[in-house]
């Protein structure tokens, strides 16, 4: 059969590396809500994991975000865990279980997940990988070959990602 109607181009990625127990990253949830909203299905938000070892929850919380992922509710969970960074620091994995529970994710299988370490070499690869391209901070952006560090300033980076993005969806059309 011979579908003629034109093929969709891919999405721009935008790769987000982030770090779920970091107000910084919290502090950029406005930014990617408003980017999600205006670009929708052609720019595909990956969150890339880069727990920092100075919040003792955050490798946790990646392997966490993980298992939402599979369970079909990145980014909810991702929000949800962001929106309440201060909870994680108090509650840590059971935080993060109990958020699961509360977006209707199953949170046994959090709970198991957590145990048995299912997620970790995703969130390794994505650390080393972060690693080896000079990432130091979070959140920290990679969009069309070109990194934009928002750990010290979030200030003009949604601009510029906008740029990007239309720069890069006009050359696609």
């Amino acid at each position: 059969m011979n579908d003629s109607s034109p093929a969709r181009p891919a999405p721009v990625v935008l790769d987000v590396w982030c770090e779920l127990q970091c107000p910084d990253c919290r502090g950029a949830l406005a930014d990617l809500r408003a980017l999600r909203a205006r670009y929708g299905d052609r720019l595909e938000l990956r969150l890339r994991h880069f727990p920092l070892e100075k919040h003792k929850h955050a490798f946790a919380a990646a392997q966490a975000a993980e298992e939402a992922a599979e369970q079909g509710g990145a980014w909810p969970y991702i929000e949800a865990v962001l929106g309440r960074v201060e909870e994680l620091d108090r509650g840590g994995e059971a935080f993060l279980v109990e958020i699961a529970g509360e977006l209707g994710l199953d949170a046994e299988e959090f709970d198991t997940a957590l145990i048995d370490g299912r997620h970790i070499l995703i969130v390794d690869a994505d650390q080393a990988e972060g690693k080896a391209i000079g990432i130091t901070g979070t959140p920290t952006y990679v969009i069309g070959g070109e990194r934009l560090d928002g750990g010290k300033s979030q200030d003009g980076l949604r601009e510029r990602i906008e740029e990007i993005t239309d720069r890069l969806l006009a050359e696609q059309a």
